[in-house]
């Protein structure tokens, strides 16, 4: 870099009072540890916020923040070359695909590499977030508090705190189901559920991961999917199958073509999704993997249903005519997006869905900032890595953001996308096609910074 650049740099995360610009994250998970060491090495004065004791956030097994919905049997969906940071490894030890333990210990690994772990308050429940300054005549501060008590006011907050804490529970099933009523957040592990009759709601990752935990061990095993779906093998030609399928996942590779190569890839691995007993696939759909459901199914392990009519006691009157008696309902029905810390006013959540530009930005709000709120089809890390060093310019001061009027608008062009594409679930209202996605931060980025560089006079 060169010494105006350094200079400039410099510059930007000053505030007026002239000490560093200062930065609240909330989260030590995955993308606030990554938000907060890139934003750290830009040289601003971050403090991390945790709920809990440890780092890690989900990936931490048992977490005492209560948040993690991590089972004993989790591991990533993708393989770790394409799961870690850009700048950060995995160990050579580590297996290719990692358990919640390796992913745990590798987040620790860089917290501390990074000098992340000296900016964490532990034991810092947020209470609430308030501005304290008038939008667009005062430069951003906010007030945040935590349950004991403490106030402090920052320049930026980023609300790093993830979507998948709340869970989504389905009244019919919860409220008039008889048996033992269980969301997929607080599953665990199979021991308890030997000998019993289990059905499973959900045709996600935790869904089949937990449905192919249980089945060996239960009396009786139903699976419920509700939408169609392609489950992607873990492993192809012994490679990892997203090693082969980042080979076209390109953006200068047509979206038919893009398609037609993973819709064969995963036929001759698994075959017709429908002859397994899954519904058609009408719209887009989240990817889901597993290496083990389809022979679960195959071995009559696990028996396919499309849907649930009626529920009577601990009888399930399905959507085919037939109907069975269970003793577990296992619902992996999703989450949904809670902010208890932030007013509604601020930001509302409409649909599960969050009104914000670039999936970042409160149109009104400057200095608020959210990463991790996406739902993307390629590794999450690989995601934050992305939004955070969108947000650092901004931050830094480097880039202006456009006006109210225009952020609005990308915004309803994105709510428009999804409910042109997707099936209208919650899950779906934050999902992000990466190969769309990251060249929009991308050019959006771009425009930023040549928009501030307008708008800031030249001096001799």
């Amino acid at each position: 870099m060169s010494e105006a650049a350094t200079m400039e740099t410099t510059r930007s995360t000053k505030s007026d009072m002239g000490t560093a610009k200062s930065v609240a994250v909330i989260g030590a998970g995955a993308s606030g540890l990554c938000t907060a060491k890139h934003l750290i090495e830009a040289g601003l004065d971050v403090t991390v916020f945790e709920i809990g004791t440890q780092v890690g956030g989900l990936w931490c097994y048992n977490n005492d923040s209560g948040r993690s919905s991590a089972y004993r049997t989790l591991h990533i969906n993708t393989a770790k070359n394409m799961t870690n940071f850009s700048d950060f490894k995995f160990r050579d030890e580590v297996q290719r695909f990692p358990s919640h333990w390796d992913m745990h210990a590798y987040l620790r690994e860089y917290a501390e590499h990074f000098g992340v772990m000296d900016r964490i308050e532990f034991k810092s429940e947020i209470k609430s977030v308030t501005p304290v300054f008038d939008p667009g005549k005062d430069d951003p501060k906010w007030e945040l508090e935590t349950v004991d008590g403490r106030k402090r006011t920052f320049d930026n907050v980023c609300v790093c705190t993830g979507h998948l804490t709340k869970p989504l529970h389905v009244p019919e099933f919860q409220n008039k189901f008889e048996g033992e009523y269980v969301h997929s957040h607080y599953y665990k592990e199979p021991e308890p559920f030997i000998g019993k009759r289990i059905c499973v709601v959900g045709i996600g990752n935790s869904a089949c991961d937990i449905v192919s935990d249980v089945c060996v061990y239960a009396k009786r095993c139903v699976l419920v999917a509700r939408t169609g779906v392609w489950i992607a093998p873990k492993l192809f030609f012994g490679l990892a199958f997203t090693d082969i399928t980042e080979r076209f996942m390109k953006r200068w590779v047509p979206e038919w073509f893009r398609s037609r190569a993973l819709t064969f890839l995963i036929w001759c691995v698994h075959g017709n999704m429908q002859k397994l007993g899954f519904p058609p696939i009408t719209q887009k759909v989240h990817p889901t993997s597993s290496a083990t459901i389809v022979n679960d199914i195959a071995y009559d392990r696990i028996f396919v249903k499309q849907g649930i009519d009626k529920v009577e006691g601990k009888t399930l009157h399905f959507v085919d005519g037939t109907a069975e008696e269970f003793d577990v309902l296992i619902a992996a029905t999703g989450y949904l997006i809670e902010l208890p810390f932030l007013s509604p006013d601020i930001v509302p959540i409409e649909n599960n869905g969050l009104k914000l530009y670039k999936r970042i930005v409160p149109p009104e709000w400057p200095g608020l900032y959210f990463v991790g709120m996406a739902n993307v089809t390629t590794a999450l890390n690989v995601n934050y890595e992305h939004q955070t060093k969108w947000v650092r310019e901004f931050i830094l001061g480097n880039a202006e953001l456009p006006s109210r009027e225009e952020m609005h608008a990308d915004i309803a062009d994105q709510d428009e996308f999804i409910r042109t594409n997707y099936k209208a679930t919650p899950r779906h209202m934050i999902e992000e096609e990466h190969l769309r996605y990251f060249p929009q931060l991308k050019k959006s980025l771009k425009e930023a910074l040549a928009r501030k560089r307008r708008a800031v006079p030249r001096t001799a």
